[in-house]
């Protein structure tokens, strides 16, 4: 009897695996030595224009990538800025993070992300996990250790802070102030005929949380009008905090026109409790975020909210390092904030 045979697996068919292109072979390829590959390939080399075009030549007919370990290794450098952010689950990082990527990957570098949770020993870690790895520079998105060990870490490593401005010629602010903006909001809706705006608070441990307080009550003061706590209340920057804040406002007989959020994430939180309290938005109540993160053009009604472009913010932290690393000094130009005007607020008159 012939014995039974199993079928033979399918074959998969995939990418041909081809051979490893080194840069000895790119240098044979383009008529030039290995070390002069390595110095076109890393930005030092002062060479003729034909020996820079055909070693690029040679790169593409053979199709070699370069390999980033061994190119840090010869230059000095790990190609990595580490970045600590605060929340890294959080909306408003989305943007920023994702034109913060795309800057430093233009120039070969990659970013190493990690959160610090608002928690001053976390960040810590982080930044010795970061330095740990050889990166060749840090950034903080708004930062919650003191000044002086920001002033001390800049002295060993490039570092840029987004929301602090620390006094040292080794690092570089892009000192986002948010108290502008949150008088611009608290004036609008005074130019709107509100009177009585409560106030949603952020952590009071935020700097930014801080700032917006400060502008709120910077734009009452200059219309000569009364600030009262029992207007403001508590807040966490979340959903649930905004929604919190709003129910204890409400429980509490505080009457109100206009609600100002810290953050769209709060504003969310007011929108849905004003909602299920049963007032509208904004023929009962209007409704003023800050940040504008993307679904705040989405919520039911859109949100009028406080513009910052984060996107300009990540963009601008990358290029301030990359100029770091380079040895010049950044010279960052934030636009101010404007306001993004929505459905979420309409003139009142009582």
């Amino acid at each position: 009897m012939t014995p039974k045979t199993r079928p033979s697996a399918p074959k998969r068919r995939g990418a041909p695996i081809r051979p490893e292109v080194t840069l000895e072979m790119v240098a044979r390829e383009a008529g030039v030595s290995p070390s002069t590959v390595s110095r076109i390939l890393n930005g030092t080399a002062q060479v003729r224009e034909s020996k820079v075009q055909a070693v690029q030549a040679a790169i593409s007919k053979l199709q070699f990538i370069p390999n980033p370990v061994a190119r840090s290794l010869a230059g000095g450098k790990s190609m990595s800025v580490g970045v600590v952010i605060q929340s890294i689950d959080s909306p408003f990082y989305v943007e920023a993070l994702a034109a913060m990527e795309k800057g430093l990957f233009r120039a070969n570098y990659s970013a190493v992300f990690v959160s610090g949770h608002w928690r001053p020993d976390d960040e810590r870690r982080c930044i010795n996990h970061l330095l740990s790895r050889r990166v060749d520079g840090i950034i903080l998105m708004t930062s919650c250790l003191p000044d002086q060990e920001l002033v001390q870490l800049s002295r060993s490593t490039p570092l840029v802070l987004t929301g602090r401005k620390v006094a040292s010629a080794r690092a570089c602010s892009l000192d986002v102030d948010s108290t502008p903006g949150a008088r611009l909001a608290t004036e609008y809706l005074i130019g709107q005929g509100h009177q009585r705006i409560a106030f949603i608070l952020g952590p009071s441990d935020h700097p930014d949380a801080v700032q917006r307080f400060d502008g709120y009550k910077a734009g009452l003061a200059a219309h000569k009008i009364p600030f009262t706590s029992r207007l403001v209340a508590a807040g966490n920057y979340t959903d649930a905090g905004g929604y919190a804040a709003t129910n204890h406002l409400l429980d509490a007989g505080a009457r109100f026109t206009a609600v100002f959020a810290a953050n769209d994430q709060t504003a969310s939180g007011v929108l849905l409790a004003l909602h299920r309290r049963g007032l509208r938005i904004p023929q009962d109540v209007s409704v003023v975020g800050f940040d504008d993160i993307p679904s705040s053009s989405f919520t039911i009604p859109p949100l009028t909210t406080v513009h910052r472009s984060t996107s300009e913010i990540g963009a601008s932290a990358a290029d301030a390092m990359l100029e770091l690393i380079d040895g010049r000094t950044p010279v960052p130009n934030l636009a101010a904030a404007t306001l993004a005007i929505r459905e979420s607020t309409r003139p009142w008159s009582d």
